[in-house]
């Protein structure tokens, strides 16, 4: 089935509550049914969105949201240890997260409680405690819009970066809408928490299960980020810089100890939330926006009614605030529309 609503407003689907509206605003169940959606004869440009959680509408958007309730979990068993998964894109990747872990299958624990849909985790590459989603992907089936025919992508092919993907490639951006991913999980104990809060947890034990894992990674988002129920925010705002060695080391030179992880090539990634901390503005209010006291990586809708230009303005502080302390550019991992 297809509903649609013109002049549709969105404060209720972006998890920011920036209070716009869309043109036009478009759910669908199955794939045929997009597949039966006319592009051209809607106002554009098209975005497709599942929860909003990853977005800062900047103004009322003046074409025509698209969103996926495709919802259907299945398991294909393919050997002893390891298990496929097929999810349609609109599935809530929090309600999949659950379901593997109280069933037993790692793979997806270090990746609970992030909100937004199987789709749109697929398009952002979430990541979180040593776990992108790229990781355990196998594939992704999406609908062409231009040939209208439907095109399947091994992982290798997805083109999977720090929070990017070939569908965030402005060559095809638009193009290509996911409608289902396939995940790859092990029977076999596989636990990373080797990262960040995780390793204090556990101390170096090993979980007794990926339910085990999900919980402690939900006590510790519980406690680092916004209710998202209470307070608005699209979860982490910048990404954590990458830097050489020597940039780093000149970083470092004023401090006598900088939270950082080791990358391939050299490379130094150095928590965004440090810096913007160093700055003073772990807590700063300006307006309706502020940066959450409790995760500085975190920008929040602080009064509800924050507009659009006080959470762009209170970027640009930052951004300016991080570039004279220590020279290094941040960059938002929310997408900006």
């Amino acid at each position: 089935m297809i509903r649609r609503w013109d002049n549709f407003d969105l404060g209720g689907r972006n998890t920011f509550r920036m209070r716009v509206c869309c043109a036009c605003y478009i759910e669908y169940d199955t794939v045929e049914d997009l597949r039966s959606i006319e592009p051209c004869s809607l106002p554009q440009p098209l975005l497709c969105m599942g929860e909003g959680s990853n977005l800062l509408f900047t103004r009322d958007f003046p074409g025509t949201v698209l969103r996926s309730c495709i919802n259907y979990m299945k398991y294909f068993d393919v050997g002893a240890h390891e298990v496929l998964l097929a999810a349609g894109s609109g599935v809530k990747w929090d309600a999949l997260v659950a379901k593997t872990c109280a069933d037993g299958l790692w793979g997806l624990e270090n990746l609970s409680l992030i909100p937004g849909t199987v789709g749109a985790a697929a398009v952002q590459n979430i990541g979180a405690y040593g776990v992108e989603v790229k990781d355990v992907i196998a594939g992704v089936t999406c609908l062409d819009l231009q040939t209208r025919g439907k095109v399947a992508f091994k992982v290798g092919e997805l083109r999977y970066g720090y929070r990017d993907s070939l569908f965030k490639d402005p060559a095809f951006k638009g193009r290509y809408v996911i409608t289902g991913v396939l995940l790859r999980l092990s029977r076999v104990p596989r636990p990373r928490i080797g990262y960040g809060a995780l390793k204090e947890v556990f101390g170096g034990c090993a979980p007794a299960s990926p339910e085990a894992v999900r919980q402690e990674v939900i006590g510790i988002r519980r406690k680092k980020l916004p209710d998202p129920e209470s307070i608005g925010s699209a979860g982490s705002f910048f990404k954590n810089p990458v830097v050489s060695a020597l940039e780093f080391a000149q970083i470092a030179s004023g401090y006598e100890s900088v939270p950082h992880f080791l990358l391939d090539g050299g490379l130094v990634k150095i928590p965004a939330a440090w810096m913007i901390e160093q700055c003073g503005l772990k807590g700063a209010r300006r307006g309706g926006a502020a940066v959450y006291e409790n995760q500085p990586l975190v920008l929040i809708n602080a009064s509800g009614m924050a507009t659009p230009e006080e959470i762009l303005a209170l970027e640009g502080e930052i951004i300016g605030a991080v570039r004279a302390k220590f020279g290094v550019e941040l960059h938002p991992e929310v997408e900006h529309i």
